[in-house]
């Protein structure tokens, strides 16, 4: 197992050196001179060039990233364009709230989805199965922005139950992990109904009820253990499509996370911010990819890790 996981980790190196270089050129050649920006509306043509050679634009791009992978693989990923204070310190900020965020959604969408996998799967073609899978449609068609718009106009304005922004108490994380985690909801949904519908349907199931088993212990001790491996799956890419669709969500919310962070430093050009939010945000899928590769042996014996 220990030999498995360092060599997934050693993986991790041309995955992080190949998505931060993408990232960079598409930074790049977007039209826009991040000099400017940072030199502000009136600087003049001069303070503009001591502007770029002070953050080290004027060099060719390839010798900027080489510099910046450089100092990145010695946990030196530069100073803002935009606020002058080390990208360390920014992202120490904002990550945390990222991950709280991430981790309210993906306890929001199981709570609602693995009983509603579970209740559709067992009550097949009834009416708690229409429901759930009606509901399940609705989450994953619904856009993530306008839902959260609805729920900031209900909740918020018209109810005044709830904050519609900021990050000042544990209420203000209520509606952003609620939005975050309806359409994750309906994505872990569809899948558990999926998998314990094949699973219901195996010899070793009726062996169990012909047993005389309770049907609660059939599905919850039989059934659902093995249902859960394809399930597993489903919510180790949910969760870092959590940690990516967050970026929207904290836009809309206000929410002080990673997400709001990238997309302001990708209006302002800023380049180290950029790769370090993106380089950490695909460091994290990553993770959390193996940690469920992981989880395969403990909810199957039979999978072996070599």
């Amino acid at each position: 197992m220990i030999r498995y996981i360092a060599r997934r980790l050693l993986t991790l190196i041309p995955i992080l050196f190949g998505v931060t270089l993408i990232v960079f050129l598409i930074l790049v050649l977007v039209p826009g001179d991040p000099a400017v920006m940072a030199a502000g509306p009136n600087a003049t043509t001069v303070e503009i060039e001591n502007t770029r050679k002070v953050l080290g634009l004027d060099k060719p791009p390839l010798v900027q990233y080489v510099t910046f992978m450089w100092n990145a693989s010695h946990g030196d990923f530069g100073y803002s364009f935009r606020t002058r204070r080390a990208v360390v310190d920014e992202m120490t900020e904002r990550y945390p709230y990222t991950v709280l965020l991430a981790f309210a959604a993906t306890l929001v969408s199981l709570i609602i989805a693995i009983p509603a996998g579970i209740i559709s799967a067992v009550k097949r073609n009834s009416i708690w199965d229409n429901v759930s899978m009606v509901g399940a449609l609705l989450g994953v068609s619904l856009p993530s922005f306008w839902l959260g718009l609805m729920l900031m106009l209900v909740f918020g304005v018209q109810l005044g139950w709830l904050p519609t922004s900021g990050a000042d108490s544990p209420q203000t994380l209520i509606l952003p992990a609620v939005t975050l985690g309806l359409g994750s909801a309906a994505m872990i949904a569809r899948q558990t109904r999926s998998a314990m519908l094949e699973v219901l349907g195996q010899e070793y199931v009726r062996t169990a009820r012909a047993k005389g088993l309770r049907e609660r212990v059939v599905v919850t001790r039989h059934a659902l253990r093995n249902a859960l491996i394809p399930v597993v799956t489903v919510i180790g890419l949910q969760v870092g499509a959590l940690l990516a669709g967050a970026v929207i969500v904290e836009m809309v919310f206000a929410w002080p996370g990673i997400g709001r962070l990238l997309v302001q430093s990708i209006g302002y050009r800023d380049y180290p911010v950029v790769q370090a939010c993106i380089l950490l945000l695909a460091l994290t899928f990553a993770i959390i990819n193996l940690v469920v590769d992981v989880l395969y042996g403990y909810l199957d014996p039979r999978i072996k890790h070599t």
